[in-house]
């Protein structure tokens, strides 16, 4: 899905420190096995991402440690808030992914959580290798100085 079709109103919940702290070198959009109420909690728009992240357990890919509030409106029927969540993808996407993360050190993040045209619930996940300090300090000045240039161009305009 080309980032254009995504509006931020459907958009429940977006790992923001995510590209701060990664360096992301490839992204996938992947289903995930959900509750009816995390569904419903979802679309209120209280979900969290930020601490989350995708490992392989029994040849299965999952989201670990996120979080989807319990619905208000569910009565004895919750979820779980932080419980693992199965990723759905082909399975030479997974493979491809879970080599990654062996071999080379990387790990697979979450970058947002979001439904799609459809109303389906999707998680997109970067393949990122993680930004040392020093690296995180550099990427910080070198958006700095490109915020100061483009001030300085419409100036000149």
């Amino acid at each position: 899905m080309a980032k254009s079709q995504k509006s931020s109103s459907n958009v429940a919940a977006r790992n923001r420190k995510a590209r701060h702290n990664y360096f992301i070198e490839s992204t996938l959009e992947a289903g995930l096995v959900l509750f009816g109420t995390e569904v419903k909690s979802l679309r209120n728009g209280r979900s969290s991402i930020e601490e989350s992240y995708a490992t392989e357990q029994e040849g299965e890919l999952y989201l670990v440690n996120s979080y989807i509030p319990s619905y208000d409106a569910g009565a004895d029927l919750q979820h779980e808030p932080r419980r693992p969540r199965k990723i759905l993808l082909h399975k030479k996407e997974m493979n491809r992914l879970v080599d990654n993360v062996s071999r080379e050190g990387m790990a697979i993040v979450p970058l947002s959580l979001y439904f799609n045209s459809r109303g389906i619930a999707k998680v997109e996940l970067g393949l990122a290798k993680g930004k040392r300090k020093y690296e995180k300090r550099a990427s910080l000045k070198e958006r700095e100085w490109k915020r100061t240039q483009n001030r300085l161009l419409r100036g000149k305009i």
